[in-house]
């Protein structure tokens, strides 16, 4: 129903930026929340921000003042990344909250990697 496929991954040095990209695609109407999560290696996903269709938005603490989530046209989602560290490097997936049911849609993931 739903499909999701990220961008704006890369390679950047510590206190850089990068701006990932989460684009939607099908019943795109039926989208509830957004979200980013990233995952490190061997572990589970982790929730880094979440948007709603209002606009309201959270973070995790370790991102606060330097991410920034945004949403475009309901079915467009953002990640603004600045002052990024090295431990902000993993594999970053964007999330869509699907119809009444709230079903899990995921993208195929896009790797953000830090230098020190």
């Amino acid at each position: 129903q739903v499909q999701l496929v990220e961008s704006g991954g890369g390679l950047v040095q510590a206190g850089g930026s990068l701006r990932l990209s989460c684009v939607a695609s099908g019943i795109t109407r039926i989208i509830e929340d957004m979200a980013w999560y990233l995952q490190h290696p061997g572990t589970q996903r982790e929730l880094v921000a979440r948007i709603t269709r209002g606009g309201s938005a959270i973070y995790v603490d370790s991102v606060k003042d330097r991410f920034t989530i945004s949403r475009d046209n309901k079915d467009t989602v953002y990640l603004q990344m600045n002052n990024l560290k090295p431990e902000d490097t993993a594999v970053y997936f964007c999330n869509a909250k699907v119809g009444v049911a709230r079903r899990d849609a995921w993208g195929q993931g896009t790797q953000v990697s830090v230098s020190a």
